[in-house]
């Protein structure tokens, strides 16, 4: 048996690869499709963005203070990150898709500096950054820890890092490897939620890469309160009555300093 172990870690990362280059690949044809549907509205969309970008700014004030010259990375800033309307001026983003954001989003992608790269991979030197932001990105990745092994990398000792992500009961998790299972081998059928999350992340799971990484959180917000009052108070569909007893997507948040 301990002999099959290399081998099921190689087919498991060849999944993930798999599951991860499917993702980039609805995730191109989904925006281009959303800039037709916008059109010339982008201006019209950009105050709910700035709302949220300084609510996220707030939350991370609340217990680190930010220079307004503090040099800020967002990993995973697609089309309308957090970094286009933070209000840093020294900032940049970097997205997979970086290369097409422009052209189809160009009000809102002129607002900072954007480069085609991979979160696995910064092409930054160590201690580059003040903060770093990831928003609802890692879990869409190939490699989450990986991004979040960069993401230490290319923090200067006493930044500051925010992260947020969607954590699952463990139900989904076990389902999620059912998907990708069955794409892997050949069954060419789509289930949406599992599609679009490389990852399906319990609590115990991101808690688990956080505390392995030189991290110090100062605060966290795991989401599954507000999820579980959600799901009661909708009744869309049989998923929501689901969602009452496993809950899902619940929007975990933290503010850590790089030690």
């Amino acid at each position: 048996m301990i002999y099959l172990l290399p081998r099921l870690e190689v087919l498991r990362e060849r999944m993930q690869r798999q599951r991860a280059q499917r993702a980039e690949a609805r995730q191109r044809a989904y925006q281009t499709l959303k800039a037709l549907d916008f059109g010339k509205s982008l201006e019209q969309r950009t105050p709910e963005l700035v709302a949220y970008a300084a609510s996220v700014r707030r939350r991370i004030e609340r217990v680190r203070a930010l220079e307004p010259s503090a040099r800020v990375l967002e990993v995973g800033s697609g089309a309308h990150g957090l970094i286009f309307f933070l209000g840093f001026p020294n900032s940049i983003g970097v997205d997979p898709l970086a290369d097409i954001y422009p052209s189809l989003f160009p009000e809102w992608q002129r607002r900072a500096k954007t480069v085609r790269a991979y979160g696995e991979a910064l092409p930054f030197d160590s201690g580059s950054f003040d903060l770093v932001v990831s928003d609802n990105v890692i879990d869409h990745a190939q490699r989450p820890q990986e991004i979040l092994k960069e993401i230490a990398r290319v923090l200067r000792p006493g930044g500051t890092l925010y992260l947020a992500l969607h954590v699952h009961h463990p139900i989904y998790a076990f389902a999620s490897g059912l998907h990708a299972a069955w794409n892997f081998i050949g069954l060419r059928y789509e289930i949406r939620p599992f599609a679009d999350h490389t990852v399906h992340f319990t609590l115990s799971d991101i808690r688990a890469h956080i505390t392995q990484l030189p991290f110090r959180v100062l605060s966290e917000d795991t989401g599954i309160a507000t999820a579980m009052r959600s799901a009661s108070g909708s009744h869309r569909n049989w998923s929501d009555l689901l969602k009452r007893v496993f809950f899902k997507n619940a929007r975990f948040e933290i503010v850590a300093e790089r030690t």
